[in-house]
């Protein structure tokens, strides 16, 4: 299943029952105000079991490409597992995985 966050409001006990739910099948999207949760979560981004992707495009948006590296980058221990995609990428991973619930 392909999870997709769009708003940045969750506390972290929200988003750690949804991320208790995931599976080796799922992946996590995050896209517009979405790709701030990785900034305000840091913690929980780091243990994530799953594959996570944050739209380039938004990153971009709201001016994070400067600091987005110190918390998008799986090769560094203790660090965020997000990868920045392209829209294009997007559409392999709406492919790969589905169906997809918005939340």
């Amino acid at each position: 299943m392909l999870y997709t966050f769009a708003k940045a409001d969750y506390d972290s006990q929200t988003l750690a029952r949804y991320f208790a739910h995931f599976t080796e099948q799922d992946c996590l999207m995050l896209w517009q105000d979405g790709v701030l949760l990785p900034f305000k979560h840091r913690e929980l981004f780091c243990q994530l079991a799953v594959p996570c992707y944050a739209l380039e495009n938004d990153i971009y948006a709201r001016n994070l490409q400067k600091i987005a590296p110190h918390f998008v980058n799986p090769d560094k221990n203790n660090e965020s597992k997000v990868k920045l995609i392209s829209l294009l990428d997007f559409v392999d991973v709406t492919e790969k995985y589905f169906p997809q619930i918005a939340i």
